[in-house]
């Protein structure tokens, strides 16, 4: 098995890519590290990556990029792979500050991209916008949730922090909550993306910044119940949903199986589980009717 530790970034096709370029400085705050006619990468204030951007006819999630332990040797990771009956291959320079990663494809073919250890990249000016802290994770549609969780767990280490009845799964690779979520749709296509804030205060900077660039706020801001996260929605120019967020529950000790306790936990502890009926949210406004993935229907 193969122990991803985090999630690191996300890989965009876009058929408007100066658009998307000037969405995730202006707006998320990302800065340019390096950038051509087809393709572009942008790294957070800390000098990480957190988005690459790809020239393509269609906008699609193309790839999700993961760091495993830095001791780890990528032949021996290829061979893991291998054993399991997935085809992957080492790539040389594949990003700035990058040297080497591994790149294979899941059960629907979402390329994977694995790293070793932390590496850094310096945008080319000061970072703008909200200024998020970094991509949070990224949730994903797909035909078989269970099918999806099972690969990630028996591959890559995922383990399940919460189920939405059998249509939505949470899943960790380190203290986080969720790194990675699968929801019941018809193939496999971007969910949503979210991104990290600080605390309160900054997320009260984000909404002032998407209220005077006139972006609409689709849902929130809501307390969740898996996660229990606060968050807030809106579409980039692309039309993908993108969440920001802050506060997310951490499982800290692994052995002892329950996440740090809070005051709005519904459970004492709380412990991973199936979260079946309404309200699921602690708090905070209905989705609007513009997110029909995110209906909600009474039981």
């Amino acid at each position: 098995m193969i122990k991803v530790k985090r999630i690191r970034h996300v890989t965009f096709v876009t058929p408007d890519i100066d658009r998307q370029i000037d969405y995730y400085q202006t707006v998320v705050g990302l800065g340019v590290v390096t950038r051509d006619a087809s393709r572009a990468s942008l790294a957070t204030d800390s000098d990480e990556l957190a988005v690459v951007l790809q020239r393509g006819d269609q906008a699609a999630c193309r790839r999700l990029t993961f760091e495993v332990a830095l001791d780890l040797d990528f032949a021996d990771l290829v061979a893991t792979l291998s054993r399991a009956g997935i085809a992957a291959e080492i790539q040389s320079d594949p990003l700035p500050g990058v040297s080497r990663s591994v790149l294979f494809r899941d059960f629907e073919e979402m390329e994977i991209e694995l790293l070793a250890g932390p590496t850094f990249a310096v945008a080319e000016q000061p970072v703008g916008g909200i200024a998020a802290d970094r991509l949070g994770h990224i949730a994903l549609y797909t035909q078989d949730p269970l099918k999806a969780s099972k690969f990630y767990g028996d591959v890559l280490n995922f383990r399940v922090s919460d189920w939405i009845e059998d249509a939505f799964v949470f899943m960790r690779c380190g203290f986080d909550h969720h790194s990675v979520n699968f929801a019941r749709g018809p193939g496999r296509r971007l969910h949503h993306a979210a991104f990290e804030l600080r605390d309160a205060s900054h997320m009260h900077r984000a909404c002032d910044l998407l209220g005077r660039k006139k972006i609409q706020i689709l849902w929130g801001p809501v307390r969740h119940g898996p996660g229990h996260n606060v968050a807030i929605y809106h579409r980039d120019p692309d039309g993908h949903l993108i969440e920001l967020f802050f506060d997310l529950d951490q499982m800290i000790d692994e052995d002892l199986g329950y996440f740090e306790p809070r005051p709005w936990h519904r459970d004492r502890p709380q412990r991973p589980k199936v979260w079946v009926g309404l309200p699921r949210d602690i708090w905070g406004p209905a989705p609007s009717p513009e997110l029909a993935e995110f209906k909600r229907k009474a039981t």
